[in-house]
């Protein structure tokens, strides 16, 4: 498949009230996610996952049945299924996210899987909530088939970066709080309580997400004068971490942000993307494991290999 394919341009601003769109939508979604499973530390219960069309939320339990909920890229579509057979879809396309949450709202009661959600969207400023934001807003299916696309792409390394600790780590998943997909890597050392103050989350879901030392990388698709960016930054930030010289060059701190930012056009144009990103992801992981003195001879592998064990003693 053609480069061009394979990481496709995503300038944010030629879709910005789309990626605002789907991220409304993606956080309806992810709060029926949230409503209905039990908590799981660092709210890893709340997440999306990447599929071979789009994303899911996976099993939902209600009751003694369960139900999912996927966003189809290529359809542009949303399917709600449940484990006695039922099924409804919904249209991606322009539209209020008060159309949209009422038609899921809908589509869960007919199934007779109803929940209910707390409206208000969170990590946004200032936001309208869902059951009040009536202005009709765009869905271009080609942006947002090719974001779907870089998360391909950032799901795949993520994976394979992924294999390379034997400590506490994430599942490669997406939050639909930031919307950006994210892998974190723990120390295994509690981490000073944090000072929340993220718009609309309340501190208590801070403080649990970040109760542990971690280094965390990810894709975004831009926002805050940032356009589409990979991002890794250490909780808490160690002394001497951000004067740190990581891969590869075109990657840097953003004080604003608080983390090592790498261009997404600076990935998607290199000669070998795949090693740009891997080199962006160890180097900053290794800069928090350095100067937070992690213990990385028992927290480290080799990279896993396909068919073969990891080999131990």
């Amino acid at each position: 498949m053609p480069q061009e394919t394979l990481w496709p341009p995503l300038p944010y601003d030629a879709w910005k009230d789309t990626c605002s769109h789907l991220h409304l939508m993606s956080q309806i979604v992810g709060k029926v996610r949230l409503a209905q499973t039990p908590w799981v530390n660092h709210s890893w219960h709340v997440s999306l996952y990447l599929t071979p069309r789009g994303l899911t939320t996976g099993p939902i339990p209600h009751g003694n049945r369960i139900f999912d909920i996927a966003f189809d890229f290529f359809t542009h579509e949303l399917s709600i299924r449940t484990s006695d057979g039922g099924q409804r879809s919904l249209k991606l396309q322009p539209q209020s996210i008060a159309a949209f949450h009422k038609s899921v709202m809908d589509a869960l009661s007919v199934l007779n899987v109803p929940v209910e959600i707390n409206d208000q969207p969170n990590e946004i400023p200032n936001a309208i909530r869902f059951t009040k934001d009536d202005v009709v807003r765009p869905y271009d299916d080609a942006y947002v088939h090719s974001f779907w696309r870089a998360l391909v792409q950032a799901d795949r390394l993520f994976e394979r970066f992924r294999t390379s600790f034997l400590g506490k780590v994430s599942p490669v998943h997406l939050f639909w709080g930031g919307l950006d997909l994210a892998v974190t890597r723990f120390s295994g050392r509690s981490a000073p309580p944090h000072p929340g103050g993220i718009p609309a989350l309340p501190d208590s879901v801070t403080r649990e997400a970040y109760s542990h030392e971690v280094s965390s990388a990810g894709f975004w698709p831009g926002g805050q004068g940032v356009d589409a960016a990979f991002y890794s930054y250490a909780y808490p930030e160690p002394r001497g971490y951000r004067d740190t010289t990581v891969r590869p060059n075109a990657a840097y701190f953003h004080k604003d942000l608080g983390e090592f930012i790498l261009p997404y056009e600076s990935v998607r144009a290199a000669n070998d993307p795949d090693r740009m990103l891997l080199d962006f992801l160890y180097s900053t992981y290794e800069a928090a494991a350095i100067t937070g003195k992690w213990d990385r001879a028992h927290l480290e592998c080799r990279e896993g290999k396909l068919r073969i064990p990891r080999p131990v003693g």
